[in-house]
């Protein structure tokens, strides 16, 4: 889900910087550092605005300024329950791994359905069907999370498509899902 969160961060100006500039430079480290980094537990999208920059404290023995920041900022956090949608990055014969924006989810072979099978036919492996369904590499999906876990920098999840309405799905290419390297790769009128 999304929310707005306030947030602090401990922004170091080095003494080059000091002058009447410095929240200038202490804004664009900020931007820099947090927008678009993942806390492990929540990752943050976008600052809207600043709320406080606090008075410079001296770094002892280095002579850098500390300042701390409080922010407001759209963060994306999953939770456990939650239906999200990805992209398979990845199908392996005990199951398949699923990006979801900074969230890397494995499906386990017990949490998808008894109708789709492992295959290794072509050059990809894949969980297919035989009829219309196929789960492989590059395959929009929809599942629901099971359980996450954090680490710093990195969320990870165990996700489930064995209920109704979850599985393989044709989803716009404007979800945020779709990584935008592979926007780059497809032919012109895709795009248009």
């Amino acid at each position: 889900m999304f929310f707005v969160k306030v947030l602090e961060h401990t922004a170091t100006l080095h003494p080059s910087f000091f002058g009447a500039q410095a929240s200038e430079y202490i804004i664009d480290q900020l931007y820099r550092d947090r927008e678009g980094s993942n806390t492990g537990t929540m990752m943050i999208i976008a600052i809207i605005d600043i709320e406080d920059i606090s008075e410079p404290k001296i770094v002892p023995g280095s002579g850098y300024a500390q300042y701390n920041v409080s922010y407001r900022a759209i963060v994306w956090r999953p939770f456990r329950g939650e239906v999200v949608d990805g992209m398979v990055s990845s199908v392996v014969n005990n199951g398949f791994f699923v990006d979801v924006g900074g969230l890397s989810v494995f499906v386990s072979k017990a949490m998808i359905p008894s109708s789709l099978k492992y295959t290794m036919e072509g050059a990809t492996p894949s969980f297919t069907d035989g009829v219309d369904q196929t789960v492989e590499r590059g395959s929009q999906v929809r599942l629901r999370i099971k359980g996450i876990r954090g680490e710093m920098g990195q969320m990870f999840a165990i996700g489930s498509i064995r209920e109704d309405y979850l599985g393989y799905a044709f989803l716009p290419l404007s979800l945020p899902c779709y990584p935008f390297t592979q926007l780059l790769t497809l032919p012109r009128p895709l795009l248009q």
